[in-house]
């Protein structure tokens, strides 16, 4: 899954060196976050106009977390 993220990113970004993602322990609810870092200038890329470029990670995510049983959600720091 994170190696999906990174992928995901790394084709958005013009700095694709920069892209770290990090994975936080299950909470209560077992939701595992992921945070994705990019560099500053990229930040507006992996957002997209009015989020929708994130909405659609998101989605992607959502939808691969499923067929592998796992709940998790993709914040972007």
């Amino acid at each position: 899954m994170k190696d999906l993220l990174v992928l995901i990113a790394q084709g958005l970004v013009s700095n694709p060196d920069a892209v770290n993602v990090t994975v936080d322990d299950a909470d209560e609810e077992g939701v595992l976050v992921y945070h994705l870092h990019v560099a500053d200038g990229d930040m507006g890329r992996v957002i997209g106009k009015q989020g929708r470029i994130a909405k659609a990670i998101r989605t992607v995510m959502r939808a691969a977390s499923v067929k592998s049983g796992q709940k998790i959600t993709v914040e972007i720091d």
